[in-house]
């Protein structure tokens, strides 16, 4: 990270940042480089989450406003632009950090998925980031040239079977940044997604078989996994003014793993592994 100086690319810049739910949290993270960078900005994530996370010390931390919403409730969310509206007048940057899948929580297998509980996966995970943008747009507080981000997997694009249905829901959520980047572009307004390594959060490590995921990325990406802090240096770069012409992109921040093949020590270590297995 940059000292705690930072470079100033936020300075005058404010914001609306979904899903910090405790200094672990990539968002939590987001929200102190945007502080650095010297942004302003309101924090928000649902009411139970609000209830056992620790949001008022970021907000006490980075003199944040924190505003309570439940995304599946469009009423909630109408309601939260207009105090946006009234907290910042116009915003300039948002960040969607929300995922939840009942089915992955109880363990449900993709084969016999709760399909209730699927819904309430894409609408939360996905089509949450409709709701945000739609309502953002209709209450006028989107600055022209404003930059929106969602964090995805890439879940998205290959099987991990332990993240059943949120691979349906981060491929959804892809999708929508890209339609609405599209309808947002005449006002310069960019609509990204950053396909982010497996990290080590309190949300990460609820999935079954993290770990695995986890070590098999470090393992596969020739820089390794990088960290919420690096994600969130990464983040600040697209909120800036540098990345203008940046829109309806899902970008990899994975330490090339989406683009490696197989590392050698793993190769050496299968071999050695059936080498024994036919002794």
């Amino acid at each position: 990270m940059a000292d705690q100086q930072g470079y100033g690319l936020l300075k005058g810049k404010k914001g609306l940042i979904f899903g910090a739910l405790d200094e672990r949290s990539i968002a939590w993270r987001i929200a102190l480089a945007c502080q650095r960078e010297g942004a302003e900005f309101s924090l928000s994530n649902a009411p139970v989450a609000l209830r056992f996370g620790e949001l008022d010390d970021l907000a006490e931390e980075t003199g944040a406003k924190v505003i309570p919403c439940d995304v599946s409730n469009e009423e909630d969310v109408e309601e939260l632009m207009q105090k946006v509206k009234e907290e910042h007048g116009k915003i300039d940057f948002m960040l969607h950090a929300i995922g939840m899948s009942p089915n992955v929580r109880k363990n449900k297998g993709y084969e016999e998925l709760n399909y209730q509980w699927m819904q309430k996966t894409l609408d939360i995970s996905a089509v949450s980031l409709h709701k945000v943008i739609r309502y953002a747009d209709e209450a006028d507080i989107l600055n022209d040239g404003a930059s929106i981000l969602a964090l995805s997997y890439i879940g998205a694009q290959r099987i991990f079977s332990k993240y059943s249905d949120m691979n349906d829901a981060k491929a959804l959520l892809e999708s929508i940044a890209r339609n609405y980047g599209s309808r947002l572009a005449d006002r310069g307004i960019r609509v990204n997604t950053i396909s982010q390594a497996p990290t080590k959060t309190s949300a990460g490590s609820g999935i079954k078989g993290f770990d695995g995921m986890y070590t098999f990325a470090e393992k596969i990406a020739p820089l390794g996994n990088p960290s919420a802090d690096e994600c969130a240096d990464y983040c600040v770069t697209l909120f800036s003014d540098l990345t203008r012409k940046v829109t309806m992109q899902n970008l990899y921040h994975d330490g090339g793993f989406v683009t490696a093949g197989i590392d050698e020590e793993m190769i050496n270590d299968l071999a050695e592994m059936y080498a024994d297995e036919d002794e």
